[in-house]
């Protein structure tokens, strides 16, 4: 900055602008910075000074350019030099930084007011879903925790939400699907088998589910449930519910149980939950246990093996003790598609797998076919669940 354009400069612009009930336009940030510095602000000066605070004042600031790139998945701040961003293939440093720790904290608070949330001292975290940066297509998961209690300043974590509307065709051409697997993928859709698709984060969970419900009949009717709008499927019929945190009062959460026991009253052919992270998992089982069948969702869970315990936690949280958890479980889902990212970023379906039950009435997953191996040993399981569904050719 010039002698000029000083940081106390800046300062009060920002509190003029604060306490202003105009937005925060080019002319409107031009005015007040000609107003605090008394008319003694050159052209250049002018400009350099309307584009720092532009910038600060409009959509996501200096990450705003960051969040726009083809790929992008998650932009991490942990300080006003430590911007990290994932492009697909792991954390990078971003390039962009912020003049210091107070613009980060105010980029913070500013984002958490746009998702209607409270963001200070007495309220030192947050998380919260931006419904789009500016105009863009694309919604953005916030989560941020202020200093003292993130010790090395505002610490900011961005999820990029574009939606997901690759089509399985597109996705096999990616190299996603090894010899054999889109083919039982389609049969498996068109079955009408009730699937999970599970994996870690950033796998593709959600990219996969869409793809796969793009190849349900049109003349189905889809009702999606979910926490953030990922879901973009290529299908004439699909009906979006979306959750809803509550206010900055506290009232008005909607959540994913919620809405999954409306889509049952909305004469669903198929119901789908985006992810699958809590009590509703209760609701959705149930659902897909009373003659919704084809049905589907994505849980976190970094391996096939993980999926039964993974959901032994969730459904205590909706009162479902364990033995009932097993038991409508194996009733209701038929396949487990795991998918993972490879080393070079690559996002690939791993494995598909189908229910069994032991001697003690738990479910496992057993592998019918991976990528590594081809054929496992569900594999006959899987083309006899899929015989009886396709009936006699």
């Amino acid at each position: 900055m010039t002698n000029w354009v000083s940081t106390d400069l800046l300062d009060r612009v920002r509190g003029r602008l604060a306490g202003s009930d105009r937005d925060p336009t080019p002319a409107v940030i031009a005015d007040a910075l000609r107003t605090e510095a008394g008319g003694v602000l050159g052209d250049a000066d002018l400009l350099a000074a309307l584009h720092v605070l532009d910038t600060e004042f409009r959509g996501a600031g200096v990450l705003d350019s960051v969040l726009r790139e083809p790929g992008v998945t998650d932009v991490l701040v942990t300080g006003p030099r430590d911007v990290w961003v994932d492009r697909g293939s792991g954390l990078r440093r971003a390039g962009v930084s912020f003049t210091d720790e107070a613009a980060v904290r105010r980029l913070a608070q500013r984002l958490a007011l746009s998702a209607g949330r409270r963001l200070d001292d007495a309220q030192p975290w947050v998380d919260g879903r931006l419904p789009g940066v500016d105009r863009d297509s694309f919604g953005v998961r916030l989560h941020a925790v202020l200093a003292p209690v993130a010790q090395g300043g505002t610490c900011l974590s961005l999820r990029v939400l574009r939606p997901a509307s690759q089509g399985l065709s597109a996705l096999a051409e990616s190299g996603a699907f090894a010899t054999g697997s889109e083919e039982l993928l389609r049969r498996i859709v068109s079955g009408r088998l009730a699937f999970l698709v599970v994996g870690g984060t950033g796998t593709g969970k959600t990219t996969l589910l869409a793809a796969l419900l793009g190849e349900v009949d049109p003349a189905e009717r889809i009702i999606c449930v979910e926490d953030a709008a990922e879901l973009a499927p290529s299908h004439p019929h699909v009906v979006q519910l979306v959750a809803r945190p509550a206010n900055v009062e506290g009232v008005g959460q909607v959540d994913v149980r919620d809405l999954v026991r409306q889509a049952l009253r909305m004469r669903p052919d198929r119901i789908v939950v985006g992810e699958v992270r809590g009590a509703e998992v209760v609701d959705l089982l149930t659902a897909l246990n009373t003659g919704h069948d084809g049905g589907a969702g994505t849980v976190h869970a970094n391996s096939p093996d993980e999926v039964p315990a993974r959901l032994e936690a969730l459904a205590a949280l909706g009162g479902m003790d364990r033995a009932a958890l097993h038991s409508q479980f194996a009733a209701a889902v038929q396949v487990v598609l795991h998918v993972a990212r490879e080393s070079s970023g690559r996002r690939v379906l791993a494995s598909i797998g189908v229910l069994e039950r032991d001697d003690r009435g738990l479910c496992t997953v057993v592998d019918a076919w991976s990528r590594r191996d081809a054929h496992g040993p569900g594999y006959d399981t899987l083309l006899a669940v899929l015989g009886r569904r396709e009936g006699p050719v």
